[in-house]
This record gives structure tokens, C-alpha cells and sequence, in this order.
């Protein structure tokens, strides 16, 4: 956003003033940036958390439904057809996230064989019953 802000002011400025008009832009903008990505972030965590509190489970459906639900909220106000394809865009981009984190874990893990259990401690092999012994004549 900030990268986008800074081009965006330099075109629009006169010849020796781009510097300061690209800062100018960035500078006027960043707080709008800033509160979408804060709007945006605070519906998404809030739909991930209660998702998961009523599912029980923590998986990635809950994040590809939690954005599909925020894209569709944010654009409730143009109507039903924009929310419902901002929700489209958003489960498609946060599938798109997840699958990417799935594959990028599997292809990073180690892939060693499960470490073997540790060896039993040691103990001394059983004594060998004694020889019988010749029995004593009793006393009279």
C-alpha cells in the first residue's frame, strides 16, 4: 500500500517535486491503509475464533470460511452480488494461503525415520539356582 501510494504521488507531482509528493501521498493515505488492514484483521480473527469455538476444531476450513466471510461482509453495502463475489475472491484466496502452507510443511519437514526407543537399563542376568547341598545328619 505504502509502495503504491509513494508511485501514485510521484506521477501526479510536478517535475521537481516528486520526492515530496510521493512522501505526501504516503503520508496521506497510511492511515486509511491502515484502519482497512485493522477492519479487515478484526473480522477475520473474529470469525476464525468463533468458527472454531463452534466446530471444535482447529483445520484449515476454518480460515478458508473465515475469509470468505470477511470478504463478503466488507462488501455487504454494494449489494448482494458483490458480496457474494468478494466472498468467492476471499475463500479462494485464503484456500490458496492454506494449501500453500500445507504443501510448503510437508515439503520442509524432515523426512527421517522415527527415532528408534531407547534401550531397556541394564540388568544382571539371574543368578543360577545353587546346587543342592548333601543334608546334614539330624542331632540326636
Amino acid at each position: 500500500g505504502g509502495l503504491w501510494n509513494m508511485v501514485k504521488g510521484a506521477r501526479n507531482s510536478p517535475r521537481g517535486e516528486r520526492m515530496q509528493g510521493s512522501i505526501s501521498a504516503i503520508r496521506a493515505r497510511a492511515p486509511i491503509l491502515g484502519g482497512n488492514f485493522a477492519v479487515w484483521g478484526g473480522l477475520f480473527s473474529s470469525f476464525d475464533c468463533s468458527l472454531v469455538w463452534l466446530r471444535r476444531k482447529e483445520d484449515p476450513w476454518n480460515s478458508i470460511a473465515s475469509g470468505a466471510l470477511t470478504g463478503g461482509v466488507l462488501a455487504a453495502r454494494g449489494g448482494w452480488r458483490a458480496a457474494s463475489r468478494s466472498a468467492a475472491v476471499g475463500g479462494v484466496l485464503l484456500a490458496m494461503i492454506e494449501g500453500l502452507n500445507i504443501f510448503l510443511t510437508k515439503m520442509l519437514a524432515e523426512n527421517s525415520a522415527p527415532p528408534y526407543a531407547p534401550p531397556p537399563p541394564y540388568q544382571p542376568p539371574p543368578m543360577a539356582p545353587a546346587p543342592p547341598t548333601a543334608a546334614k545328619p539330624a542331632a540326636a
